[in-house]
């Protein structure tokens, strides 16, 4: 079996029972390969596709207790649509892991959105049948940590870059502007620090474990910070 503690140590979590992230790790695409049935992370998928749904939908339903049932429905949507999840994946580094068919393999597997979402699902499933509800609770809120942190009520649900463009279209035609600033750290635990500008002036600085995250905490900040001068 093969050795998984670097991605063991990017989850947060270590298996008791390895053989369940084997199996998570496991792309149906290698059944095909094979002359006999081999077990493959279908099942674990279905199973963490509702783990995940029920936490997420719990800490929106406890993070916003003012927001309705239709706002948090479109949160949640976004936080857990293929896109999003196979974002997820790649922040840990799935798709390197990940055993396919050779056919697959050369097909680009290992980058492809739909195998990345689910491979995503089958490790919550797996997390949840190794160490329980609150292990499992555990990695997808550190997970999902800025992306709950980006919630907001109106069509910009998750969107503070799409909501920050927009507030300054009222001034100007001018977009705003996202530049790096810093990356520090392991490979397994990088930290990013972003700037958002516009028209020559720097609005706000945010950090996070992408570069997609960094910005999207600048965004939101810099949104914070208009609305505050706006109130004076």
């Amino acid at each position: 079996m093969p050795s998984r503690g670097p991605l063991q140590k990017r989850l947060g979590y270590s298996f008791k029972k390895p053989e369940l992230l084997e199996l998570a790790l496991t792309h149906p695409s290698v059944n095909h390969e094979q002359s006999k049935t081999l077990n493959n992370n279908q099942r674990l998928e279905f199973l963490g596709d509702a783990v995940l749904q029920m936490i997420i939908s719990t800490e929106l339903y406890r993070q916003f207790p003012t927001r309705d049932e239709g706002t948090l429905s479109k949160a949640r949507a976004r936080m857990v649509n293929r896109d999003a999840l196979a974002e997820q994946a790649m922040q840990i580094k799935l798709g390197k892991e990940l055993m396919l068919s050779r056919g697959e393999e050369r097909n680009g597997g290992r980058k492809r959105a739909s195998a990345l979402a689910d491979s995503f699902e089958s490790v919550v499933g797996a997390i949840y049948l190794d160490g329980g509800f609150m292990k499992v609770k555990k990695f997808l809120l550190t997970q999902f940590s800025e992306r709950f942190e980006g919630v907001d009520a109106g069509r910009h649900v998750g969107n503070p870059k799409g909501e920050l463009q927009e507030i300054l279209q009222d001034k100007s035609a001018v977009a705003p502007d996202y530049r790096l600033l810093d990356s520090q750290g392991p490979d397994h635990d990088r930290s990013f620090e972003c700037a958002v500008r516009h028209s020559g002036r720097e609005l706000a600085r945010g950090t996070g474990k992408s570069k997609k995250t960094a910005e999207t905490d600048a965004a939101t900040k810099a949104i914070k910070m208009l609305r505050t001068k706006g109130n004076e």
